[in-house]
């Protein structure tokens, strides 16, 4: 699978939360190849299920992304917005958008605005349109933007909007393409409404009623600058192995067979403890009776802006450790 082509097409895909149709017919299309059978969910959640006769293992990665939704449009045509999930204003300041009718617009905010205090609620969108009117006949309130910034290189990092989670959902793919025959009966599920709650991973796991689930995600770095320990996880150091954030504790259980598996395979890998934030893993611990959870993580820099990186050894890593999971002996 060429990663950069097979990215490129995943970041592009129109899908913040909510909306996800575009990006789910798209990782269809993609995953097909690679499983049995492929349903969608009243969420909107992707499956892509495997089947075997062992017990069954959840692997969840999100394909929605953050993003704004028009509120208000006034008589000059500027298009004010909220946000969907977590947009910072000010690192979103001047970003280009798109619509998914193909429109385009500029987050722009008042020329006196204190930048300080912004909050996505103070933000509007420029549409290039001369009043009202003629901005509704564009866009109608309601309508979901996204970022609209390139993928592209530098050195072995790839810069792009949304790799929070659309990388992930590169890994799971390639684990997908990788994966040589096992008795464990696998659900690939690119689940909806993330970024708002993670609320498709919940319903997801609750039809599944995973034996196992592993949370395939990003993860914050503690090497940009000013980084103040929140968070361990180091760009190109390998997959990062949750122990735990804001939103789990992992099972001691899956962060030792993740870690032994890395051992085992020569797979470079390092801890994550993060004390915000959080991943499909927080419902799928939490589904019927409990589920043996874990994660992996691909370290991320500046997340939720227009412009995250990552090192393309670590998407290497992730996905040859989610293959390596999804093959390993399970016991129910």
């Amino acid at each position: 699978m060429d990663m950069m082509k097979t990215l490129t097409q995943l970041a592009a895909a129109f899908g913040p939360s909510g909306c996800e149709e575009e990006a789910a017919a798209l990782i269809e299309k993609l995953a097909a190849p690679y499983v049995d059978e492929i349903s969608r969910d009243v969420m909107g959640n992707l499956i892509c299920h495997r089947k075997g006769s062992g017990p069954r293992v959840m692997f969840s990665a999100h394909m929605d992304s953050i993003g704004l939704v028009a509120t208000h449009i006034d008589e000059k045509g500027y298009v004010h917005v909220g946000p969907l999930g977590g947009v910072s204003a000010a690192r979103a300041l001047y970003t280009p958008l798109r619509f998914r009718n193909g429109a385009k617009g500029l987050l722009c905010a008042a020329a006196d605005a204190d930048l300080a205090k912004l909050k996505a609620a103070d933000l509007v969108v420029d549409i290039g349109a001369a009043d009202g009117e003629e901005a509704k006949k564009l866009v109608q309130v309601g309508d979901a933007m996204v970022y609209d910034t390139p993928t592209r290189t530098a050195g072995n990092r790839v810069i792009s909007p949304y790799l929070d989670d659309r990388i992930a959902c590169l890994v799971l793919l390639m684990a997908m393409e990788r994966l040589e025959k096992t008795d464990n009966d696998l659900y690939f599920v690119f689940s909806a409404q993330e970024e708002v709650g993670t609320r498709g991973a919940k319903t997801a796991a609750w039809a599944i009623d995973p034996d196992y689930g592993v949370a395939v995600d990003v993860c914050g770095t503690d090497d940009v600058p000013g980084a103040n320990h929140q968070v361990t996880a180091l760009c190109g150091k390998g997959a990062a192995i949750n122990v735990m954030d804001h939103s789990v504790i992992c099972h001691p259980e899956m962060v030792a067979r993740l870690e032994a598996l890395a051992r085992e395979q020569g797979i470079a890998a390092q801890r994550s403890v993060s004390r915000r934030g959080g991943t499909d893993a927080g419902p799928i611990h939490q589904t019927r009776a409990g589920v043996y959870t874990g994660g992996i993580s691909i370290p991320c820099r500046y997340i939720h802006t227009p412009v995250e990186m990552a090192d393309w050894g670590d998407v290497e890593a992730c996905a040859r450790l989610t293959a390596a999971f999804a093959g390993c002996k399970l016991e129910r």
